[in-house]
């Protein structure tokens, strides 16, 4: 489910499973590929990306939540997880969004240090309110972390698509690109970065998110 390469210093996680939405074989996979990076000497980057033309990632697999019994939510408290190791991972990090990031999968966008948006095709949206769907705390401790009020006040509140270029406007992602250069961009972004003291580096993602990575470590799903 995730293919690891590298370029020089950065290592690319690149996401097989289509949606690559999260369900426990996901999750472990995308964990073990994260051990890889952090295991690994030297200088260091990560960038995440899709192998799909559609997809970045569509979030939780809710069809394999609800065949899953108590499985299903102690997966998504798994995934909470995964966003606070990546806030306080100890190299930089680029999402390299080459299609869609709807719900959970955009919030793995967001808790990367950076993020490169396709601006030809793909869309960040927080469907929740749609789906009525409630947010975790940490989801929201999350978002609030990485966007500005007003922005994650209309993604919540209306379900709202935006494209690569919008969200760079208002400050979703860092920069939009047409599909071929999304990921040359985002590994650009991350080998700049990956000769960074891990250590200090860790502690300074710790210092600017503390309150958001506590609460997701806590992983207490919405009754």
């Amino acid at each position: 489910m995730i293919q690891i390469s590298r370029q020089d210093s950065v290592f690319i996680l690149s996401m097989d499973a289509e949606e690559n939405r999260f369900n426990a074989t996901f999750v472990d996979a995308f964990n073990a590929a994260l051990d890889e990076v952090e295991a690994a000497e030297g200088p260091a980057a990560l960038v995440t990306t899709g192998t799909s033309a559609k997809f970045y990632s569509n979030g939780l697999d809710l069809e394999w939540i609800q065949g899953a019994g108590a499985d299903g939510p102690a997966m998504i408290s798994d995934v909470l997880r995964i966003f606070a190791r990546l806030l306080e991972f100890p190299v930089a990090s680029v999402a390299a969004m080459n299609g869609h990031a709807f719900a959970g999968g955009g919030m793995l966008a967001v808790a990367h240090d950076y993020r490169v948006m396709r601006s030809d095709r793909g869309y960040f949206c927080l469907p929740e309110v749609d789906l009525g769907m409630p947010l975790a705390d940490g989801m929201t401790a999350l978002l609030q972390a990485k966007l500005s009020a007003s922005v994650l006040r209309d993604l919540v509140l209306t379900g709202r698509r935006i494209g690569g270029d919008e969200a760079k406007a208002i400050g979703i992602v860092d920069d939009s690109a047409e599909a071929d250069r999304v990921l040359p961009l985002a590994i650009e972004r991350a080998q700049a970065l990956a000769a960074k003291n891990r250590g200090a580096y860790r502690a300074l993602k710790r210092g600017l998110y503390r309150e958001a990575i506590a609460v997701l470590k806590k992983a207490e799903l919405p009754i």
